[in-house]
């Protein structure tokens, strides 16, 4: 039998981050919507302590954390509930939160344990401070093997030497220029090689050689920076990369090529999609409670032809949404036990997204003109939610991986 419970740290940590949304987040969300490239410091220094005491793993995973006798740890699990509760809070304001975030996913699924030491102890002492991830180029968004920026070694090998650019890095003026963090760089060590000579490399802010060069005007989560990234002969320590330095190609690459570094992505992708079902929750919940103060309360348990129009729409989002969070949770879980979940992370990630898009908008079609205006924030969790179907993979591609998987395809044979 299927344990729906949620245990009870999960349930503490919920109510403590529903509350900081409430009284923190949504009061200002608007603000840093409408003044974007200010950096919400009240937010950020009144949550810093409480990271940085816990370790200062924001969003990377205690992987200790155990759900009680007799039960599976629950890291990743509740690092769902944890996401998801701050970005229905407010998305942009929860991407703007310090710790080692997605550079210290990365560092975790591939660094050593003396690179985790080293490159992830500083999130837990001091001011605060971020970790980006940065892939994207200008001619490369999905199609990784395009990736143009390199990695060589210097004459006397000791140092690798980064030049390209990156483009929509979020937080990475934070973590680059604004705090001592660091950036995870995806960089080609053999560009003949195609995603074989692709390599994560560690670039500590403050590297000579590294430039924020533009700050994006987004559509949503505005309250959160998203940078391009130039690298000229950037020198960082040739202990710096991630995982193996050979380029290895054809079925014995394993976890020390391309693929073993995509592994990054099984962790990340649920908890983007977890906060994609953030802001779905928020304006799911703002949408039937508005209505319903309004006069229009959903009938449950009535045939579908009794119902009117809009408790159709409304039972057909919260179908929805709760289908999405079932495959997040499934995908976590999962990943908790210590087994696969490639397909189940590009899985709940396409869902979440497709889904997320879908009830925001549908939120504002409900609530008409209020919905459409500024007075109300749907509208800006409608913009909020886009991205997420967009970044850490786009639904086209991770339907492509879904596919990939079930049907036993490589990426040359179906693309």
């Amino acid at each position: 039998m299927i344990d729906f419970e949620i245990p009870a740290a999960i349930q503490r940590q919920v109510q403590l981050i529903t509350m900081l949304g409430e009284q923190v987040m949504r009061p200002v969300a608007r603000y840093y919507d409408e003044h974007e490239g200010e950096t919400p410091w009240e937010y950020i220094n009144l949550i810093w302590p409480t990271i940085r005491d816990q370790g200062g793993r924001s969003f990377s995973v205690d992987t200790k954390a155990g759900g009680g006798e007799g039960r599976p740890r629950i890291g990743y699990l509740m690092l769902a509930h944890t996401v998801e509760a701050l970005s229905w809070g407010d998305a942009g304001l929860y991407l703007c939160t310090p710790g080692s975030s997605l550079g210290g996913a990365a560092v975790d699924a591939t660094g050593t344990p003396e690179q985790k030491e080293r490159f992830l102890k500083r999130f837990a002492e001091g001011e605060p401070k971020w970790a980006a991830m940065a892939m994207t180029e200008p001619h490369a968004g999905s199609d990784t093997a395009a990736i143009r920026t390199t990695a060589r070694l210097s004459e006397d090998g000791r140092e690798w030497i980064l030049n390209g650019e990156k483009i929509f890095v979020t937080g990475g003026k934070m973590a680059a220029q604004d705090s001592p963090g660091f950036v995870a760089v995806w960089a080609t060590v053999d560009p003949s090689a195609g995603r074989a000579g692709m390599k994560l490399f560690i670039v500590e802010s403050g590297t000579p050689g590294m430039k924020v060069t533009k700050l994006e005007h987004k559509h949503g989560i505005r309250a959160s920076d998203t940078a391009a990234i130039v690298f000229q002969d950037c020198r960082i320590p040739r202990e710096n990369l991630l995982g193996s330095e050979e380029v290895v190609t054809g079925e014995a690459a394993g976890a020390k090529g391309f693929k073993g570094a995509m592994r990054t992505f099984d962790a990340t992708r649920p908890l983007v999609a977890a906060s994609a079902l953030g802001i779905t929750r928020a304006a799911l919940e703002f949408t039937a409670q508005y209505l319903k103060e309004r006069g229009v309360k959903v009938r449950y348990g009535v045939a579908p032809h009794l119902l009117t129009a809009v408790e159709r729409d409304l039972l057909q989002m919260e179908a929805q949404h709760r289908a999405a969070w079932l495959l997040v949770l499934k995908a976590v879980t999962r990943m908790d036990a210590g087994l696969d979940n490639a397909t189940e992370a590009s899985m709940c990630k396409v869902k979440a997204g497709a889904v997320a898009t879908y009830v925001s908008q549908k939120a504002v079609e409900l609530l008409g003109p209020e919905g459409y205006s500024c007075k109300l924030l749907v509208e800006k969790w409608m913009r909020d939610a886009r991205i997420n179907d967009i970044y850490e993979g786009t639904g086209q591609i991770n339907r492509l991986v879904v596919a990939r998987r079930i049907l036993g395809y490589s990426s040359r044979e179906l693309r």
